[in-house]
Protein backbone atom coordinates (compact mmCIF):
# COMPACT_ATOMS: atom_id res chain seq x y z
CA UNK A 1 0.00 0.00 0.00
CA UNK A 2 2.78 2.31 0.98
CA UNK A 3 4.12 1.40 -2.05
CA UNK A 4 1.46 2.46 -4.34
CA UNK A 5 0.98 5.57 -2.05
CA UNK A 6 4.72 6.66 -3.58
CA UNK A 7 4.11 6.07 -7.07
CA UNK A 8 0.73 7.84 -7.26
CA UNK A 9 2.30 10.87 -5.63
CA UNK A 10 5.47 10.48 -7.92
CA UNK A 11 3.10 10.36 -11.06
CA UNK A 12 1.57 13.14 -8.93
CA UNK A 13 4.18 15.26 -9.07
CA UNK A 14 5.62 15.09 -12.73
CA UNK A 15 1.87 15.71 -13.82
CA UNK A 16 2.10 18.59 -11.63
CA UNK A 17 5.30 19.58 -12.93
CA UNK A 18 4.72 19.53 -16.92
CA UNK A 19 1.42 21.10 -15.92
CA UNK A 20 3.33 23.70 -14.19
CA UNK A 21 5.84 24.11 -17.52
CA UNK A 22 2.80 24.26 -19.91
CA UNK A 23 1.40 26.71 -18.25
CA UNK A 24 4.32 29.39 -18.90
CA UNK A 25 3.99 28.72 -22.61
CA UNK A 26 1.53 31.11 -24.64
CA UNK A 27 1.45 31.71 -28.20
CA UNK A 28 1.35 34.52 -29.68
CA UNK A 29 -1.83 35.96 -31.07
CA UNK A 30 -3.52 39.62 -32.65
CA UNK A 31 -6.71 39.94 -33.16
CA UNK A 32 -7.45 41.11 -36.75
CA UNK A 33 -10.03 44.68 -37.99
CA UNK A 34 -11.44 45.12 -40.36
CA UNK A 35 -11.46 48.51 -42.69
CA UNK A 36 -7.70 48.53 -42.62
CA UNK A 37 -7.40 49.63 -38.31
CA UNK A 38 -4.82 48.72 -36.81
CA UNK A 39 -4.88 45.61 -34.73
CA UNK A 40 -4.89 45.45 -30.82
CA UNK A 41 -3.26 43.18 -28.34
CA UNK A 42 -5.61 41.09 -26.22
CA UNK A 43 -5.76 42.64 -22.82
CA UNK A 44 -3.75 39.51 -21.01
CA UNK A 45 -1.25 39.65 -23.70
CA UNK A 46 -0.07 43.82 -23.18
CA UNK A 47 2.73 43.03 -20.54
CA UNK A 48 5.04 41.91 -23.62
CA UNK A 49 6.06 45.39 -23.55
CA UNK A 50 7.22 45.47 -20.54
CA UNK A 51 9.93 43.15 -22.36
CA UNK A 52 10.86 45.51 -24.88
CA UNK A 53 9.07 43.14 -27.26
CA UNK A 54 6.60 44.66 -29.87
CA UNK A 55 4.16 43.20 -32.76
CA UNK A 56 3.61 46.76 -34.45
CA UNK A 57 5.28 50.01 -35.82
CA UNK A 58 3.84 53.41 -35.80
CA UNK A 59 0.63 54.27 -37.01
CA UNK A 60 1.84 55.99 -39.98
CA UNK A 61 2.00 54.64 -44.14
CA UNK A 62 4.94 52.03 -43.16
CA UNK A 63 4.91 47.96 -43.57
CA UNK A 64 7.75 46.19 -41.74
CA UNK A 65 8.40 42.71 -44.25
CA UNK A 66 9.54 39.93 -42.38
CA UNK A 67 10.15 36.36 -42.79
CA UNK A 68 10.84 33.27 -41.09
CA UNK A 69 13.57 31.22 -43.00
CA UNK A 70 14.70 27.86 -41.66
CA UNK A 71 15.54 26.42 -44.85
CA UNK A 72 15.75 27.43 -48.52
CA UNK A 73 13.71 25.63 -51.23
CA UNK A 74 14.11 27.62 -54.52
CA UNK A 75 11.56 30.36 -52.97
CA UNK A 76 13.43 31.95 -50.37
CA UNK A 77 15.94 33.23 -53.32
CA UNK A 78 12.99 34.47 -55.42
CA UNK A 79 11.49 36.39 -52.19
CA UNK A 80 15.25 38.09 -52.25
CA UNK A 81 15.37 38.70 -55.73
CA UNK A 82 11.35 40.38 -55.85
CA UNK A 83 12.41 42.21 -52.38
CA UNK A 84 15.50 43.93 -54.52
CA UNK A 85 13.32 44.74 -57.85
CA UNK A 86 11.37 46.91 -55.16
CA UNK A 87 14.68 48.18 -53.38
CA UNK A 88 12.60 47.22 -50.43
CA UNK A 89 14.43 45.88 -46.94
CA UNK A 90 13.02 42.88 -45.49
CA UNK A 91 14.24 41.00 -42.44
CA UNK A 92 14.50 37.30 -42.12
CA UNK A 93 14.27 35.70 -38.78
CA UNK A 94 16.77 32.64 -39.70
CA UNK A 95 17.90 29.22 -38.23
CA UNK A 96 21.34 27.23 -38.35
CA UNK A 97 20.02 24.85 -41.18
CA UNK A 98 20.01 28.09 -43.96
CA UNK A 99 22.70 29.59 -42.63
CA UNK A 100 25.08 26.52 -42.92
CA UNK A 101 23.48 25.11 -46.48
CA UNK A 102 22.78 28.07 -47.87
CA UNK A 103 25.52 30.41 -46.94
CA UNK A 104 25.83 32.50 -50.08
CA UNK A 105 22.04 33.26 -50.31
CA UNK A 106 22.59 34.53 -46.27
CA UNK A 107 25.48 36.87 -47.93
CA UNK A 108 23.35 37.66 -49.96
CA UNK A 109 20.85 38.98 -47.72
CA UNK A 110 23.28 40.68 -46.29
CA UNK A 111 24.72 42.35 -49.03
CA UNK A 112 21.60 43.77 -50.60
CA UNK A 113 20.96 45.67 -47.37
CA UNK A 114 18.17 42.93 -46.27
CA UNK A 115 18.25 42.33 -42.00
CA UNK A 116 19.63 38.80 -41.11
CA UNK A 117 18.05 38.53 -37.92
CA UNK A 118 17.50 35.40 -35.03
CA UNK A 119 15.29 33.17 -35.07
CA UNK A 120 17.05 30.34 -32.63
CA UNK A 121 19.85 27.70 -33.50
CA UNK A 122 17.36 24.73 -34.08
CA UNK A 123 13.31 25.80 -33.65
CA UNK A 124 12.94 24.75 -30.27
CA UNK A 125 10.06 25.95 -27.76
CA UNK A 126 12.43 28.58 -25.45
CA UNK A 127 9.86 29.29 -23.37
CA UNK A 128 10.77 27.24 -20.34
CA UNK A 129 14.24 27.65 -21.38
CA UNK A 130 17.20 28.53 -18.47
CA UNK A 131 18.89 32.15 -19.28
CA UNK A 132 21.82 29.73 -20.28
CA UNK A 133 19.69 27.95 -22.86
CA UNK A 134 18.65 30.92 -24.26
CA UNK A 135 22.17 32.22 -24.57
CA UNK A 136 23.23 28.83 -26.09
CA UNK A 137 20.36 29.65 -28.69
CA UNK A 138 20.74 33.47 -30.11
CA UNK A 139 24.66 33.84 -29.10
CA UNK A 140 25.10 30.45 -30.75
CA UNK A 141 23.35 31.65 -33.80
CA UNK A 142 24.96 35.29 -34.32
CA UNK A 143 28.18 33.70 -33.66
CA UNK A 144 27.81 30.74 -36.63
CA UNK A 145 26.30 33.86 -38.49
CA UNK A 146 29.62 36.02 -37.70
CA UNK A 147 32.06 33.26 -38.90
CA UNK A 148 30.28 32.08 -41.70
CA UNK A 149 29.33 35.63 -43.22
CA UNK A 150 31.70 38.38 -41.42
CA UNK A 151 28.53 39.81 -40.85
CA UNK A 152 26.84 41.10 -37.61
CA UNK A 153 23.60 39.82 -37.04
CA UNK A 154 20.60 41.86 -35.98
CA UNK A 155 19.90 41.92 -32.02
CA UNK A 156 16.05 41.12 -33.11
CA UNK A 157 14.79 37.91 -32.22
CA UNK A 158 11.57 35.75 -32.56
CA UNK A 159 10.31 33.00 -31.12
CA UNK A 160 10.20 29.73 -33.12
CA UNK A 161 6.29 29.24 -33.46
CA UNK A 162 5.28 32.22 -31.70
CA UNK A 163 5.82 30.34 -28.39
CA UNK A 164 6.81 32.53 -25.86
CA UNK A 165 6.15 33.57 -21.51
CA UNK A 166 7.47 36.16 -19.30
CA UNK A 167 10.93 34.27 -18.59
CA UNK A 168 12.01 33.44 -21.93
CA UNK A 169 10.75 37.47 -22.67
CA UNK A 170 13.02 38.71 -19.78
CA UNK A 171 15.70 36.13 -21.00
CA UNK A 172 16.03 37.48 -24.48
CA UNK A 173 16.11 41.28 -23.03
CA UNK A 174 18.80 40.55 -20.69
CA UNK A 175 21.01 38.92 -24.06
CA UNK A 176 20.66 42.26 -25.27
CA UNK A 177 18.11 41.65 -28.03
CA UNK A 178 14.32 42.72 -29.33
CA UNK A 179 11.73 40.48 -29.40
CA UNK A 180 9.29 40.83 -32.43
CA UNK A 181 6.10 39.18 -33.20
CA UNK A 182 3.82 40.51 -35.97
CA UNK A 183 0.41 42.26 -36.39
CA UNK A 184 -0.74 39.92 -39.49
CA UNK A 185 0.45 36.58 -40.48
CA UNK A 186 -1.76 33.74 -42.23
CA UNK A 187 -1.50 30.32 -42.73
CA UNK A 188 1.38 30.22 -45.74
CA UNK A 189 3.65 27.84 -43.76
CA UNK A 190 2.74 24.22 -44.75
CA UNK A 191 3.75 23.65 -48.72
CA UNK A 192 1.37 20.63 -49.29
CA UNK A 193 -1.42 22.83 -48.35
CA UNK A 194 -0.70 26.39 -50.38
CA UNK A 195 -3.37 29.15 -50.65
CA UNK A 196 -4.02 30.21 -53.87
CA UNK A 197 -2.51 33.46 -55.32
CA UNK A 198 -6.16 35.18 -55.57
CA UNK A 199 -7.02 34.20 -51.78
CA UNK A 200 -4.03 35.13 -50.07
CA UNK A 201 -3.60 38.80 -52.04
CA UNK A 202 -7.55 39.28 -50.78
CA UNK A 203 -6.30 38.45 -47.48
CA UNK A 204 -3.35 40.50 -46.94
CA UNK A 205 -4.70 43.62 -48.95
CA UNK A 206 -7.69 43.36 -47.03
CA UNK A 207 -5.79 43.45 -43.70
CA UNK A 208 -2.97 45.98 -44.23
CA UNK A 209 -2.70 48.35 -41.82
CA UNK A 210 -0.62 51.32 -40.77
CA UNK A 211 2.75 49.91 -38.94
CA UNK A 212 2.22 46.96 -40.01
CA UNK A 213 4.71 43.73 -39.05
CA UNK A 214 3.65 40.98 -41.61
CA UNK A 215 5.03 38.00 -41.24
CA UNK A 216 5.28 35.75 -44.43
CA UNK A 217 7.14 32.61 -45.00
CA UNK A 218 9.83 32.89 -47.55
CA UNK A 219 9.34 28.72 -48.31
CA UNK A 220 5.97 29.27 -49.49
CA UNK A 221 5.66 29.01 -53.59
CA UNK A 222 2.22 31.37 -53.28
CA UNK A 223 4.29 34.05 -51.11
CA UNK A 224 7.44 34.09 -54.26
CA UNK A 225 4.81 34.44 -56.78
CA UNK A 226 2.56 37.18 -55.34
CA UNK A 227 4.88 39.02 -53.50
CA UNK A 228 5.48 40.82 -56.97
CA UNK A 229 2.17 42.68 -57.09
CA UNK A 230 1.62 42.87 -53.28
CA UNK A 231 5.37 45.66 -53.06
CA UNK A 232 3.46 46.69 -56.04
CA UNK A 233 -0.06 47.16 -54.69
CA UNK A 234 1.61 49.09 -51.27
CA UNK A 235 3.62 50.81 -53.51
CA UNK A 236 0.91 52.69 -55.19
CA UNK A 237 -1.09 53.12 -52.34
CA UNK A 238 1.80 55.45 -50.17
CA UNK A 239 3.49 52.58 -48.31
CA UNK A 240 6.81 52.45 -47.92
CA UNK A 241 9.41 49.41 -46.75
CA UNK A 242 10.58 50.09 -43.35
CA UNK A 243 13.45 48.08 -41.89
CA UNK A 244 12.89 46.90 -38.25
CA UNK A 245 16.06 48.21 -37.21
CA UNK A 246 14.39 51.43 -36.95
CA UNK A 247 12.20 50.00 -33.87
CA UNK A 248 15.77 49.43 -32.25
Amino acid sequence: MKKSLTVITTIFLVLSLFQSAAAECTGFYIMRKKEHKRPELDAGLKYITEYNACCLGPDEKVIYLTFDAGYENGNVERIVDTLDKHNAKGTFFVLENIIRRNTALIIKMAEHGHTVANHSMCHKNMANMTLSECEAELYGLEKLYNELTGYTMAKLFRPPEGNFSRTLLDNVSKLGYKTVFWSFAYADWDNSKQPSPEYAIKLILDNTHNGEIILLHPTSETNADILDRLLTEWENTGFRFGSLTELL
